[in-house]
């Protein structure tokens, strides 16, 4: 019998519009788990933090920008066979200051049709899906 316990994280995923409706996305470095594929900024939330709390502060650390208005989007429990993921996704339609990669990592505003054209995690498929079909 496998005993074994299988990682499970919950991730704040933030879906950054801007005034012309453009979608902000980030590249993952190489050493990161699904290296290269495009993502909606993010990341795991800590202990005792709330899901907007962990936006704001990854959001704040690994594109520059401070959350003003963030709604809920949906959520996604995503096997990747060596991990589980829930991703609790927000739709961030109100920020300061201009994200960029501050870690380096390609980023770009990518206009909502043409987000299918970008290889992302198949964890982040429903994401696209929703938004391309509201």
């Amino acid at each position: 019998m496998n005993t074994e316990v299988k990682k499970s994280v919950l991730v704040a995923v933030g879906v950054i519009e801007n005034a012309a409706g453009e979608i902000f996305v980030c590249r993952r470095g190489e050493s990161q788990h699904q290296a290269f594929k495009w993502e909606f900024p993010g990341g795991k939330v800590e202990a005792g933090e709330t899901v907007p709390q962990a936006l704001a502060r990854e959001l704040e650390e690994e594109i520059g920008i401070r959350v003003t208005v963030c709604e809920p989007l949906m959520r996604i429990e995503h096997d990747y066979g060596d991990k589980q993921v829930t991703l609790d996704i927000r739709r961030v339609t109100a920020f300061t200051g201009e994200p960029h990669g501050r870690e380096g990592q390609p980023s770009r505003w990518v206009s909502v049709s043409e987000l299918h054209s970008y290889d992302f995690p198949a964890a982040n498929s429903p994401i696209v899906a929703k938004l391309q079909n509201p």
